[in-house]
């Protein structure tokens, strides 16, 4: 997995692509958040649109993150979710957890 940041209207993208499926990804994203919280960065959207594939690990790596923002009183959504994700999301009931739009944009907006 190669992952990718930038910033729109104080909101933090982070741009994963490839495949997350564990290992170095786990540590790699979970870093990335932790530097963006102590930057004081606790708006966070993942763009999954360049994610091919993504595991119970990778599933555990967005919970983690997930997780890791809400108990500094941050938010971490989803945008563009590619089909194939959005399975995983229903089937492990983690749709009811996460809050996904059709585009960053989108997801920028809903923190206002």
């Amino acid at each position: 997995m190669r992952l990718s940041d930038r910033e729109q209207d104080g909101v933090v993208i982070l741009e994963p692509k490839g495949k997350i499926m564990g290992g170095p990804d786990a540590s790699l994203l979970h870093d990335k958040l932790y530097e963006f919280i102590e930057q004081n960065k606790k708006r966070v959207v993942i763009d999954l649109s360049q994610v091919d594939w993504m595991n119970s690990t990778g599933l555990g790596i967005l919970i983690s993150g997930y997780t890791t923002l809400r108990n500094t009183d941050g938010e971490l959504k989803l945008a563009n979710v590619t089909d194939k994700i959005q399975s995983l999301l229903t089937i492990t009931k983690l749709v009811t957890v996460f809050e996904a739009y059709e585009s960053v944009d989108e997801a920028v907006r809903s923190f206002k």
